[in-house]
């Protein structure tokens, strides 16, 4: 153990050094804390001194054609995504609203890629916890599981599976849920599985990564979106936000393909 050792000029005497130290001591911090604020203290006149935006936000999706879907696989994805998120007289469906955009820019970036996560062998099969055990990252595991899909619905059903009819398109993704559809060289239900989670995640996610088309999800659920704050409504329970949902720009950010 490192010896400790004090110097100091007070008094020393039996019974006087606890109260010396525990006086100096405040004395001493309270005089640093004051003269470090007084330091790092400003005056702010007319405005904040930060800007929107200045702490480098995601860049939001541009115009412009697929980045990493086929167009057929394009088409395969915003079929599932209507069947996922069908549209209402009220709110798009996935299609509309940016789903398939979503994913598309996704898979396209350090997602796709497993970015960050380790992939290298050997492969166990896992619990649910501990995620996918394997080298192949989504965007392989979504071309592989696009293709088996197709190879079925061409084989079973004459057509791709975004031109079959609803109910057809519905009774296929139950049968990959459940477990009752074996897709060739792809695991369908964990492909599923991973379709539906980005697909919502698309349709809720903030506008700026393409998916959300005018925030139709946060319009949906009375969501404020990413306003400043909201402590004029802490309080205030079971009533409606009177204003419009704002995203991370200060605006519904939507691209085309």
């Amino acid at each position: 153990m490192a010896e400790l050792r004090v110097f100091c000029t007070g008094d020393l005497r039996p019974g006087r050094f606890d109260r010396w130290r525990r006086r100096d001591l405040l004395a001493s911090t309270a005089a640093l804390l004051a003269s470090t604020a007084l330091a790092k203290a400003e005056l702010i006149r007319g405005a904040l001194p930060w800007t929107p935006n200045a702490g480098h936000p995601p860049d939001p999706v541009k115009l412009g054609p697929w980045l990493y879907f086929t167009a057929a696989e394009a088409e395969t994805i915003e079929a599932i995504a209507d069947c996922i998120i069908p549209p209402d007289p009220q709110t798009a469906g996935g299609k509309d609203s940016g789903c398939a955009v979503y994913v598309d820019r996704q898979l396209a970036g350090p997602y796709g890629r497993s970015k960050g996560l380790y992939t290298k062998p050997p492969f166990m099969s896992g619990t649910k916890e501990q995620g996918p055990q394997s080298e192949a990252g989504p965007a392989a595991k979504y071309r592989q599981g696009l293709a088996a899909l197709d190879r079925h619905c061409r084989s079973a059903h004459g057509k791709p599976f975004g031109q079959l009819d609803d109910a057809t398109k519905n009774s296929i993704l139950s049968d990959l849920e459940n477990k009752k559809l074996t897709l060739q060289n792809a695991d369908g239900n964990a492909f599923f599985e991973q379709v539906l989670k980005d697909v919502q995640q698309g349709f809720f996610a903030d506008p700026i990564y393409g998916g959300n088309r005018d925030m139709a999800s946060w319009k949906m659920i009375g969501f404020p979106g990413a306003r400043y704050n909201y402590l004029d409504w802490i309080e205030r329970h079971n009533e409606r936000f009177p204003l419009p949902p704002v995203g991370m720009t200060g605006r519904a950010e939507w691209s085309e393909r």
